[in-house]
């Protein structure tokens, strides 16, 4: 089977797929819609991280005992405010102050946990002055002078940067990001408008960094990183484009804030295992390795081996997946000579016990063996097949039949076909042993991995059965030994003197497995078996592509576990929440 070119790469995963009957469904239709808007800005994105995971189809509701630990704001003093005139209706001359004014107005800080009924009339001044201000820096151009950078910085800090509260949830245990529903944020009403308005005003024509630099600056961002550990995905989404605005205005930050990301992951991995923004950091760091100029540097290799492969053994993987896999193939499409640290570094941390988070990893895997190299597939192929025989091995039946889809992709299988004579006789015997497992759907797609062997080359084929009957027979040989050991052994036993007095004590079926060793079963319909034909792998293969399409959607791998009765209104208020960008743009390295 020919190798294909780079460019084929990208699309063989889909046509693979398709080959024996893949996967169908609303996944697929997903991905071609994000493939048509990615190619319409002939741009590739991260994958952006899931606002609601929450999906309400059990029982109805049931009122429970609301969270109350939101944030807790230093609520002003004087909280009396005065409605100020319409910006629009002021003179030129008089908009600047006007301007200020309303945004000092919006400093000022209300109880939105203890009382949220109280001071409802001047909540509405700040709400109705904020979607003011948002309109005006929209809509305006020239309304942004040096004036305005320090008055703005100070009313988004003074709204924003506060201490977070422990995360909890209702039954009193840790906050499990994997299946508990978030704590959204009281005072959100307030909060948004202020996002909303510092974005707009970074993505303003007028916003000149050189300015504003004197006041967005280390400690500022310091304070930004820390929100993204805020349960509410609300906050954190916003909190990831202002931070990816930043990052792309300002260079002289740059580095500063990648080795603050690196903190938090560092942090996250060897400390706590607890942080609610790692999906949305890895998903700016996505837009960010786009942008790697070539050659990598040192800096960013290190990154990949000591920030991003250790990611993957923290147990709340499946909150951040998707955005993780991405960076890490991106630095595979980089710079191919790092395919083989990487991929031995996913081996290392491969999970033992964990059958969800194990195929998380083979999907990643597929992802690097899409786009990796035939010279660097050839260094890695041994250990790599070693353990993708494992995996078709596996009893959980998710993990075994997502290994064996790696055979429906033509990339795949055409850098299999160039170096059948080396993974071969590693995957026979696993393919083999698979045959008698007892999910039915995975004796189909044995029998297809095993056709397509046969069909590269046959002459090869015949030498690993032959080889592997060879093997069954001297295992069956020293099964044989060790049960004529233990009838020697049973037989001294039954000489000794003492064996009568203890005779009452032994186990009556002694005699009949002594040792209790392996009984060898009948293997005359196995021998029979071993003579695979082309004709027979042709029918259980037919019969594999009928039972992968009348396979249903596919269904999330982790389910919620605690029976809490789902909160509607935060499932209302998630959905109801429009991300400023669904994709984030990349941002070119140049420092």
């Amino acid at each position: 089977m020919p190798n294909k070119t780079k460019k084929e790469k990208t699309t063989t995963k889909t046509t693979g797929s398709s080959k024996a009957g893949g996967k169908e469904g609303s996944e697929n239709a997903e991905n071609e819609t994000a493939k048509k808007k990615a190619q319409q800005n002939n741009e590739t994105h991260p994958p952006p991280a899931q606002i609601n995971k929450i999906k309400f189809t059990g029982p109805p509701h049931v009122k429970k005992d609301k969270r109350q630990n939101s944030s807790r704001f230093n609520v002003s003093k004087n909280r009396e405010l005065q409605k100020l005139p319409p910006l629009k209706e002021a003179t030129p001359a008089e908009r600047e102050e006007l301007f200020v004014q309303k945004i000092r107005q919006c400093c000022v800080l209300f109880d939105f946990v203890q009382d949220p009924l109280s001071d409802l009339k001047w909540k509405e001044v700040k709400r109705a002055a904020l979607n003011e201000m948002v309109e005006y820096v929209t809509q305006n151009r020239g309304v942004i002078t040096d004036a305005i950078y320090p008055e703005v910085i100070h009313m988004f800090g003074s709204n924003l940067f506060r201490t977070l509260p422990p995360s909890s949830n209702p039954s009193g245990a840790e906050f499990d990001p994997e299946e508990d529903e978030p704590t959204l944020e009281a005072a959100w009403p307030h909060l948004q408008l202020v996002y909303e308005f510092f974005l707009r005003f970074l993505e303003s024509p007028d916003f000149q960094p050189n300015t504003a630099k004197r006041y967005i600056d280390q400690k500022f961002v310091l304070q930004l990183l820390d929100l993204f550990d805020s349960e509410d995905p609300r906050e954190r989404d916003f909190l990831k484009t202002i931070l990816h605005r930043i990052y792309g205005k300002f260079l002289g930050l740059r580095a500063y804030i990648r080795k603050q990301i690196n903190n938090i992951f560092y942090r996250f991995i060897y400390e706590t295992e607890h942080h609610n923004g790692i999906a949305e950091l890895l998903e700016i760091l996505g837009s960010i390795i786009n942008g790697f100029a070539l050659p990598l540097k040192e800096e960013h290799k290190v990154f990949l081996l000591k920030v991003l492969l250790p990611l993957h053994k923290v147990k709340s993987l499946s909150v951040y997946h998707p955005q993780l896999a991405y960076c890490v193939v991106q630095f595979l499409e980089k710079d191919p000579s790092l395919t083989e640290p990487v991929i031995m570094g996913l081996l290392k941390f491969w999970p033992k016990v964990h059958s969800p988070k194990e195929v998380m990893f083979l999907n990643e895997l597929e992802e690097i063996l899409d786009v990796i190299e035939p010279a660097e597939f050839t260094k890695v192929m041994g250990p790599l097949f070693k353990q993708l025989a494992k995996c078709v091995s596996s009893p959980h039946f998710q993990v075994a039949e997502r290994a064996l889809y790696f055979w429906n992709n033509e990339y795949i299988l055409s850098l299999i076909s160039d170096n059948a004579s080396a993974v071969l006789p590693i995957m026979f015997p696993a393919l083999y042993k698979s045959k008698e497992h007892w999910n039915k759907t995975i004796h189909g797609l044995i029998y297809n991995a095993l056709k397509l062997f046969m069909e590269m080359n046959q002459k090869l084929f015949d030498d690993c059965t032959q080889q592997y009957k060879a093997e069954r027979q001297k295992e069956k040989e020293k099964n044989k030994q060790r049960e004529e050991a233990w009838t020697r052994i049973h037989t001294l036993a039954k000489d000794n003197p003492q064996f009568r007095s203890l005779g009452s004590t032994t186990p009556t079926d002694m005699s009949a497995n002594p040792g209790n060793s392996p009984v060898p079963n009948n293997t005359a319909e196995e021998e029979g078996d071993m003579n695979l034909t082309m004709e027979k792998l042709e029918n259980e293969a037919k019969e594999a592509e009928k039972i992968t399409k009348k396979k249903p959607k596919d269904k999330p791998l982790l389910r919620r576990k605690s029976e809490l009765p789902h909160d509607m209104t935060m499932i209302k208020a998630l959905e109801s929440h429009t991300r400023s960008d669904e994709y984030l743009t990349n941002t070119s390295e140049s420092n």
